[in-house]
C-alpha cells in the first residue's frame, strides 16, 4: 500500500499520472514550529523542506500501514521564507515581493514505513520573476482565482501565472511540490512493491 500525506491536489495528479495506485491522508504537523526548529539550528530552507516532508511522512506512518510519501516545498527569496497566503490580497503582497527577483523553490521528499524513515532528499529550483504592474499582476489574480492560495508562491506555473515568468532553471515536478525522479527511484529502491500494485 502507497500513501500520500498530502491532499495536494497536485500532487495527487502527479502521481496517478505516473501510473501509482495510492490512497492519501494528510499530516497534522505543527510546520511553523518544526521550521523554526530547523532554522534555529542553523538550517537553511531545503532543511526545512526536508525536515517537513520526513515529519509528515512519519507521522502518518504511525498510523496507517504501507509506505508514506511525505512531501512538503518552501520558497526561500532573499534569505526569507514566504508561505502560502490566506487571502488574493496577500497574495498580491507576495507576488510584488517576488517581482524582478529570482526565487527558490525547495521541495522535500521523503519515505517512512511504521514509523522508520526508509529515505528522504531534496531538490531544487530557482524562478526569476519579471518586473511587473499592479494591474497585470491583478489580471493574473482574476484569471486565477483563490487556486493560488494553494501556492506556496501565490502562483501557479501551470496556470496563468506563467505570464509574470522571465526564467525558469530546474525540474518541472519540483517546481509543482513532488520531485518525481527521484521519488520514483526511492520506491524503486526501497519499496519496489509499491509500483507494480
Amino acid at each position: 500500500m502507497l500513501i500520500l500525506a498530502s491532499q495536494s491536489a497536485t500532487r495527487k495528479a502527479l502521481l496517478a499520472g505516473a501510473g501509482l495506485r495510492f490512497e492519501t491522508s494528510p499530516a497534522q504537523i505543527d510546520e511553523r514550529r518544526l521550521e523554526a526548529e530547523v532554522l534555529g539550528k542553523g538550517g537553511d530552507a531545503p532543511a526545512v523542506a526536508r525536515r517537513l516532508a520526513e515529519a509528515k511522512a512519519l507521522s502518518v506512518s504511525l498510523a496507517r500501514r504501507g509506505v508514506v510519501i511525505g512531501a512538503d516545498q518552501v520558497l526561500a527569496v532573499e534569505g526569507e521564507l514566504l508561505h502560502k497566503p490566506e487571502t488574493l490580497i496577500a497574495a498580491a503582497v507576495q507576488l510584488d515581493r517576488l517581482a524582478g527577483r529570482t526565487h527558490f523553490l525547495h521541495a522535500g521528499l521523503a519515505l517512512a514505513e511504521a514509523g522508520q524513515l526508509l529515505w528522504s532528499g531534496t531538490s531544487s529550483a530557482s524562478l526569476t520573476m519579471r518586473r511587473f504592474g499592479a494591474a497585470e499582476r491583478d489580471q493574473v489574480l482574476a484569471l486565477e482565482g483563490a487556486a493560488v492560495l494553494a501556492s506556496v508562491g501565490a502562483y501557479r506555473l501551470e496556470g496563468p501565472s506563467i505570464r509574470l515568468f522571465e526564467r525558469i532553471d530546474g525540474d518541472y515536478f519540483t517546481i509543482l511540490g513532488l520531485p518525481l525522479l527521484p521519488l520514483l527511484e526511492a520506491l524503486r529502491q526501497h519499496a519496489p512493491a509499491t509500483l507494480t500494485q
